[in-house]
């Protein structure tokens, strides 16, 4: 199934690759708008924030139109932070300077120093909580890149775990807002899975 007519705008802010997201989103049939500043993409159904960088330089790039984009998120629109782009929803990070999104209220904390950083490659997740996002799967084996994750101050947003050293947020939920600390671009079949549902939560 494609999804012809739902328009996401794939937030560009100055870190990370933003064209496998864009290309995955792309190939299940969305039209993908990428720029800088929602207000200059017009009008869209969903919010992709991609990112793999520094907190410290995602805050700084945002804070511009922060307010705006704030305002995009909690007013319903559906939203997917993938990697950085869920850390940046939280108020700060460990890993530098700057003020997050402040949708979910908590910080970005390193993984322990006892463990190899970053966290990269296949692991498993194990759904804790029923999420549109994980419709149809338990525990998922998803491709991860990261040396931070989110430790938010609402256990109830955690839709998912990890573990590595600690146990960690692999993907949030609360109502249309999701993020997963992994790449589901980048995790094969179950990936393209997540994104299909995160497609049809935009269509609902």
């Amino acid at each position: 199934m494609v999804w012809l007519g739902v328009k996401i705008l794939v937030l560009s802010y100055g870190v990370g690759n933003i064209f496998s997201i864009s290309n995955a989103l792309k190939r299940l049939g969305a039209e993908v708008i990428i720029s800088r500043e929602p207000a200059r993409a017009g009008g869209f159904d969903a919010l992709v924030m991609p990112g793999v960088g520094s907190f410290a330089a995602a805050a700084e790039n945002i804070a511009p139109y922060r307010e705006e984009l704030r305002e995009k998120i909690l007013n319903e629109t559906p939203t997917l932070g993938i990697c950085l782009g869920m850390q940046v929803m939280f108020e700060e990070s460990e890993e530098g300077p700057g003020r997050g999104l402040e949708i979910f209220r908590g910080i970005v904390v390193a993984l322990p120093p006892s463990v190899k950083r970053p966290h990269m490659g296949w692991n498993t997740i194990k759904r804790v909580k029923d999420t549109p996002l994980m419709e149809g799967m338990e525990e998922a084996w998803v491709y991860f890149n990261h040396t931070y994750y989110p430790n938010p101050r609402e256990a109830n947003i955690i839709a998912a775990k990890a573990e590595y050293g600690v146990e960690f947020p692999a993907v949030i939920s609360e109502k249309h807002i999701f993020g997963t600390q992994f790449h589901p671009e980048k995790s094969s079949k179950i990936g393209e899975q997540m994104l299909r549902n995160f497609m049809k939560i935009v269509k609902r």
